[in-house]
């Protein structure tokens, strides 16, 4: 059986290099990659990818192994309907490793042709290093790199004006497109670059703020063996996605004509401002996954799709859902129930092991960001959000590190564990002890930012929610809060 590679694939179309991107990682090529590729398919859009390797390490070698094609298996549910398909993504036309070679990666930045800028560098990916310096050519971090090439394409146009960027960072970090663009100022600013290319840096790149939204697993290690048979060629570089996926550019409205992804189904939008679809996001789907993981968990549930296929957690989730989440949120009421009808979807899919315990991690901070601020927003509606609160008993139960006879382990930061380590040893199984513990874990400012005993009637709800978790046990608990 052969590898992939643009003979047996019979793949002669070259491709105008409009696009830098830097990272060759599973989700860039199952998203941005993916939607660059069904442009070029449909509407003729004609972008050729140039994959530029972030890191000294990484996987540049391998997909340019294969050509820099890959296969995208799309596995999972939508709208109701089982998708399991493949394509081969031919977007890519080349990669640069920075480290070994900067002058071909420099050299990027004099093609005229040249408009966007793609990036994934994970969260922690940009950031400022004032120890790197401009004549060390290819530093670490990725701004640096990205002052270094922006630089030189201003130099080589003499700060043309119609030869700036169009930056869309994937980056999961708030404002990330202002963040990429004050970090590549303060490098302009550390290298005592000139004036002019600060101004042109301000005035003539578009340096748009996004938010992403897709599953990505990867590499299939444990179906690969069949998906080979299916595919009819060797492909390393395999990588599963759910059916959906949205792009949300906060922009303003010609870039969707520069990057026309809405006019092939993409599920790609610009829109003025993206803190809606950001509070969308963040209060329905990762605010589910944090509100029911201790509950689900706490029944003897290991994954996500255990947990919907449970009739009470998945009423659970739809109540919380309907009740106590969309009504906070600033979109219309269809919108919001197609979004959460889609999440749905997506936490039952059959082909993606979630498990509860990767969703634990660092819970405390995470309820703080996903679920705290829907409570305090029902509170001042004057709503009980009943349903939260049982959710931040069952949090506090879950930190308690046990579940039946089996010890829970905890995945946070070590003062976290520590303080509830300390709390809970002082539980006898007295309501007054149960009060003490709630009271103590609610008057935690480090946790919360406020002392959530102030706020009414929060302290009251989780202590009688608690309590009833700890003496009847989670499913009893769950349905007297359903029903």
């Amino acid at each position: 059986m052969e590898q992939l590679s643009r003979k047996n694939q019979k793949i002669n179309k070259v491709l105008t290099e409009r696009v830098i991107q830097f990272g060759e990682g599973n989700f860039l090529r199952a998203f941005v990659d993916w939607q660059i590729d069904k442009m070029n398919k449909e509407i003729g859009f004609d972008a050729g990818i140039v994959v530029v390797q972030p890191r000294p390490q990484g996987m540049l070698d391998a997909l340019i192994e294969q050509d820099c094609l890959y296969t995208l298996y799309t596995q999972g549910i939508l709208d109701g309907k089982l998708i399991k398909e493949h394509e081969v993504i031919t977007a890519i036309t080349r990669g640069i490793n920075p480290y070994s070679d900067f002058a071909t990666y420099l050299a990027l930045g004099e093609n005229p042709d040249m408009k966007f800028i793609v990036s994934n560098t994970t969260e922690a990916g940009i950031y400022f290093d004032d120890s790197e310096k401009f004549e060390d050519g290819c530093v670490e971090s990725y701004a640096g790199k990205l002052t270094s090439l922006m630089f030189h394409r201003y130099k080589h146009f003499a700060g043309a004006k119609d030869k700036g960027f169009i930056l869309l960072p994937c980056e999961l970090i708030e404002r990330n497109g202002e963040v990429l663009k004050e970090t590549i100022l303060k490098y302009a600013e550390l290298w005592k670059l000139e004036k002019g290319f600060k101004t042109w840096i301000e005035e003539d790149n578009i340096f748009c703020c996004t938010l992403v939204d897709r599953i990505v697993p990867g590499y299939p290690h444990d179906s690969i063996a069949e998906i080979t048979a299916e595919l009819g060629y060797i492909d390393k570089l395999v990588v599963v996605g759910e059916p959906f996926n949205m792009f949300a550019i906060e922009a303003p409205k010609s870039i969707a004509k520069e990057f026309p992804a809405d006019q092939v189904g993409a599920n790609t939008f610009i829109v003025p401002d993206l803190a809606p679809y950001r509070t969308r996001k963040v209060r329905i789907l990762n605010g589910l996954h944090t509100a029911v993981m201790p509950v689900a968990y706490l029944m003897g549930k290991n994954t996500v799709g255990e947990t919907v296929a449970t009739t009470a957690l998945n009423t659970y989730l739809t109540k919380v859902t309907a009740e106590e989440i969309i009504p906070t949120i600033d979109l219309p009421q269809s919108e919001l129930s197609e979004f959460a009808d889609a999440v749905m979807e997506r936490f039952s899919n059959p082909f993606i092991t979630h498990y509860l315990m990767s969703i634990s991690l660092n819970s405390i901070a995470k309820f703080k960001t996903r679920d705290l601020p829907t409570i305090l927003d029902n509170i001042e509606a004057g709503k009980t959000p009943n349903k939260l609160l049982f959710a931040l008993a069952a949090l506090i139960v879950f930190y308690r590190g046990k579940r039946g006879k089996e010890d829970i382990a905890l995945t946070d930061d070590a003062e976290v564990i520590a303080f509830f380590d300390t709390v809970w040893k002082k539980y006898d199984n007295t309501d007054q002890s149960v009060e003490n513990i709630v009271q103590s874990v609610l008057q935690n400012t480090d946790f919360w930012g406020i002392d959530l005993t102030t706020i009414e009637p929060i302290e009251k709800q989780v202590q009688t929610h608690t309590a009833k978790i700890l003496k009847d046990g989670m499913d009893a608990a769950l349905l007297e809060v359903l029903y």
